[in-house]
């Protein structure tokens, strides 16, 4: 029998570790606010914030934007932190060579909000803009970065799943399909990406997965059953850590019969997309993914 001296300090433990990971939680949505600050949005650009069922979400759109196509927009930052704010530059850029209306949306994060918070989120973001925007599928592309582009691929097996018609296309920019863990680029690169640090990952998915298995096929589409899926364009740089998760799955879904792009780019760091106002590079992969867009949008 545990003493009631060892069950009061049991408790203060566990209590010191919940405001240890609120601390390490708070500093880094802060840093990454921080950091989004060194990218301006372009003054042509339009912001309009609504709210699509309760979830906070911003219009995007440019001077190019034709508003019957939609690109549907969620965000990186492992779950737990990235929002609309974060994210206005880089998806204003996506667009405006999407010559598209973007939806960006403020999806509930880790640990407040668990699996399968943020997948719920999305879902109910595609079925509004269908529903209450009166968007055709066949007009709308998902999108998203790092584990933004991981739910992007979880959205597309639910929506197959639930029978609801799907997207033209999805875009994955660096996603994040593997919460597992378990790529041989984590440690290869590990000192490469700049941007990304391989001990933030395993930190990041626990809080995200709760007690949910991290092979469970909609927190890790590597896992699932491809078939079925619309067109996919992924783009990854061969220094991040992330680099397998794009690999492997472009491999698993060429063999399940997806039409999949994977546009592997020599040097460049986890989500260098994001720095496109910084380095040429940058604009360079969002000029590619205009050009994949341009297939469906028409």
């Amino acid at each position: 029998m545990v003493s009631k001296q060892m069950q009061n300090l049991i408790k203060l433990l566990f209590n010191n570790q919940a405001k240890e990971i609120k601390k390490r939680v708070e500093d880094s949505r802060k840093e990454l606010e921080e950091l989004s600050n060194l990218v301006k949005i372009a003054k042509d650009v339009k912001l309009e914030f609504i709210k699509v069922d309760n979830i906070p979400a911003v219009w995007i759109s440019t001077p190019e934007t034709k508003n019957q196509y939609i690109i549907l927009y969620l965000h990186g930052g492992g779950y737990m932190e990235g929002s609309i704010k974060t994210h206005q530059e880089l998806v204003s850029r996506i667009a405006r060579v999407a010559k598209a209306r973007a939806l960006l949306l403020d999806y509930r994060l880790a640990p407040e909000n668990i699996f399968p918070a943020a997948l719920e989120d999305a879902f109910a973001g595609y079925q509004w803009l269908i529903k209450n925007e009166k968007i055709k599928p066949k007009n709308i592309i998902i999108a998203g970065d790092s584990a933004g582009g991981g739910l992007t691929i979880a959205t597309l097996l639910k929506l197959r799943d639930s029978g609801s018609p799907l997207p033209a296309a999805a875009i994955g920019i660096s996603p994040w399909t593997d919460l597992a863990v378990t790529g041989e680029s984590i440690k290869k690169n590990a000192k490469k990406d700049a941007m990304l640090a391989f001990y933030n990952l395993y930190f990041m998915a626990f809080l995200y997965l709760g007690n949910v298995d991290s092979k469970n096929p909609l927190v890790s589409p590597l896992y699932a059953d491809l078939k079925g899926l619309p067109p996919i364009l992924i783009q990854v740089g061969d220094a991040e850590i992330l680099l397998d998760d794009s690999v492997r799955f472009a491999d698993r879904a060429k063999k399940a019969g997806v039409d999949i792009t994977l546009d592997i780019w020599k040097d460049m760091p986890h989500v260098f997309q994001s720095g496109a106002s910084l380095a040429p590079e940058g604009q360079q992969a969002i000029d590619k993914i205009g050009t994949f867009i341009q297939k469906f949008f028409k």
